[in-house]
């Protein structure tokens, strides 16, 4: 117990990104395990694939005018790390994921069953946009689809 208060403890605040509450840090939050082998992330084209990815992402939903709200106040530097380092980590990619728990990292946002469903459409057009084949997006959303029962409030 004393080691995991001295890593909350020890948690320090990425160049750019805005300070959170300390939370204890592990792969379990990232809300699903790792594919098995590299198939995925291949079709993912790598790490750099899922960043470009994950760029992609951030520039639809915050410009989505239907979800666009919710990231409003966000601190969108931490949320494409986490992205990233969550993508990575399913993906097989060799990464950790530090963020929280998808049911706190999404309390409080006030999220609906339609949000989701948006948020989803413009991760299936930026993971298009890279060339991710249609078998692999559809193997990476049902890694993701469980996640939504700790995002959405109704």
């Amino acid at each position: 117990m004393l080691i995991i208060a001295l890593a909350i403890a020890l948690q320090t605040v990425p160049p750019g990104e805005e300070p959170v509450d300390p939370y204890a840090q592990s792969n379990a939050n990232a809300g699903a395990k790792p594919f098995e082998g590299t198939a995925m992330l291949d079709a993912f084209h790598g790490r750099a694939g899922i960043d470009r990815i994950v760029e992609d992402l951030v520039g639809r939903i915050t410009t989505d005018k239907r979800i666009a709200e919710i990231f409003e106040k966000q601190d969108k530097m931490r949320l494409r790390r986490l992205l990233k380092e969550q993508f990575c980590y399913i993906l097989n990619g060799g990464c950790d994921y530090s963020g929280r728990t998808m049911k706190d990292a999404h309390k409080d946002l006030g999220l609906q069953t339609a949000d989701v469903g948006a948020l989803v459409e413009d991760l299936q057009a930026a993971m298009s946009t890279e060339g991710v084949p249609f078998f692999a997006q559809n193997r990476f959303l049902a890694k993701l689809a469980p996640m939504k029962r700790d995002s959405a409030e109704r």
